[in-house]
């Protein structure tokens, strides 16, 4: 399979759009004059005029183009040197690149490695075996080094912080599709999926986990995340293979439950022990077949160890007065979004007309209380701020409401 050079151009189609012959002018000169100025502000009213939504897709069109030009510049000399440093921790990386792809449609595989509890050169040799491991048909495989050598290498907190990051320069640099980002890992890599992909859903089209231990990770935050788990029948160490059978009989009956959610596959192969002598490998054109929904109208989420304060098209004011398995359940029902569970004051609902019609009023019931009914306006603030949190624009909101 060839292998291709990285940091191509980046062109995609949303950000070469024009404006809507039905866009009234004023708004997006507003913004064009916001824009204009070096010491532009986010709070500026300018950006808080109501737009229609032919002035908001213009609008992120060009705050994105703005972002990702900001963001080239940023992450320059991290992609050059292929590490990205937050606070005291660095995450490096190798990758290869295979297949052909638009620029803005390629897709992107982190590979995380096994080892852990080890010494740096084990780890690090665990690290170069994981980048020859897999080979998508098309895309940026890339096998990140753990930034510690600890039992936990892959789900330590800073490790959120630095994927997101990493996705953000990559889609920003490489032309990488946001709704073609994939997860996997092996043995330690493994634990590391079981647990990132509940948190960080959001970010991943589809994701696998190869022998790993699942330890107390939910799943029900992986609705809308496609996901696989394989694991050798003889794998015995810590009870992999019998809370791999167990976690695949969990996944069938959420599935059963809710149609529509919880794909999966699952594969236990019988006498095979810890190395699966790559059988596993099928996973890779499995995945390759989902591409991420961004405002799926049904959201479960549920707060871990390492609290997140956004989720899909959900945002919380602060993620750290959470408790450890707090869940919000959100269901859309043409223009009534329903939340029940643990959902605090100042819950922000972040909108698109993606996701239900903004020229018309929008009904929220929380809990059982109606606290919204009214339309919520589009503007330049929410698509700013959602594009300065994420580089991400296709889940960039282009309204926000604050739940009191």
């Amino acid at each position: 399979m060839r292998c291709l050079s990285i940091m191509s151009a980046f062109t995609p189609a949303l950000l070469l759009a024009t404006p809507m012959a039905d866009a009234s002018p004023r708004a997006v000169t507003a913004l064009d004059a916001w824009r204009a100025q070096s010491d532009a502000r986010a709070e500026d009213p300018r950006l808080a005029r109501p737009l229609t939504r032919a002035e908001a897709e213009r609008a992120l069109a060009l705050l994105a183009a703005d972002r990702r030009r900001a963001l080239a510049t940023r992450y320059g000399s991290a992609m050059a040197d292929r590490k990205l440093t937050i606070g005291d921790k660095t995450l490096r990386w190798e990758s290869k690149v295979f297949g052909e792809a638009a620029p803005g449609h390629r897709s992107l595989w982190i590979s995380m490695h096994g080892g852990g509890n080890a010494a740096p050169e084990v780890n690090d040799q665990q690290w170069r075996n994981q980048l020859r491991l897999y080979e998508p048909a098309e895309g940026i495989y890339l096998a990140p080094r753990a930034p510690t050598d600890t039992w936990n290498l892959w789900h330590e907190p800073h490790i959120d912080p630095l994927f997101q990051e990493l996705i953000d320069a990559q889609v920003a640099m490489n032309g990488v599709d946001p709704n073609r980002v994939y997860l996997m890992g092996y043995s330690a890599g493994g634990d590391g999926v079981w647990q990132l992909a509940p948190r960080m859903a959001d970010r991943f089209a589809a994701a696998a986990m190869m022998a790993g231990h699942p330890g107390d990770a939910s799943l029900l935050p992986l609705r809308n995340l496609p996901f696989a788990l394989f694991m050798g029948g003889a794998d015995a160490a810590y009870d992999r293979n019998k809370l791999a059978g167990e976690k695949a009989a969990e996944l069938d009956r959420l599935a059963a439950a809710d149609p529509g959610g919880y794909v999966h596959m699952a594969r236990i192969y019988p006498g095979l022990p810890h190395w699966m002598d790559r059988k596993d490998a099928e996973g890779v054109p499995w995945m390759a077949t989902f591409t991420r929904n961004p405002w799926p109208t049904r959201v479960v989420w549920v707060q871990d160890d390492v609290p997140n304060d956004r989720f899909y098209w959900l945002q919380i004011r602060d993620a750290a007065a959470t408790t450890r398995g707090d869940t919000i359940v959100a269901r859309v029902d043409g223009q009534t979004i329903t939340l029940t569970g643990t959902v605090p004051a100042g819950t922000t609902l972040r909108l698109s007309d993606r996701l239900l019609n903004l020229d018309r009023a929008v009904r929220v019931i929380v809990n059982g209380r109606t606290m919204h009914d009214a339309k919520v306006p589009r503007t330049a603030a929410a698509i700013e701020r959602s594009l300065r949190e994420r580089f991400d624009p296709d889940s960039a909101a282009t309204a926000t409401l604050s739940l009191g």
